[in-house]
C-alpha cells in the first residue's frame, strides 16, 4: 500500500467515527426530547408518546 492509500485508509476512519458521533448526538437529543415529552405531557395537557403511537399507527 502506497503513502497515498495510508492516507486515504485513514482520513476516511476519522470521517467514519465523526459521523457515527454526530449520528449518536442526535440519538441520544431525540431520546431526550422523548423522555420530557413522556415526563410532561400529563402535566401540561399534551397527548403522551404511547397515546399518540397507539392513534398514529394502529
Amino acid at each position: 500500500m502506497t503513502w497515498l492509500g495510508i492516507v486515504l485508509v485513514v482520513l476516511f476512519a476519522w470521517m467514519a467515527f465523526k459521523v457515527v458521533g454526530a449520528l449518536l448526538k442526535i440519538v441520544a437529543f431525540t431520546g431526550l426530547l422523548i423522555a420530557g415529552w413522556w415526563l410532561l405531557a400529563p402535566y401540561l395537557g399534551w397527548v403522551t408518546p404511547a397515546e399518540f403511537v397507539r392513534v398514529m399507527w394502529l
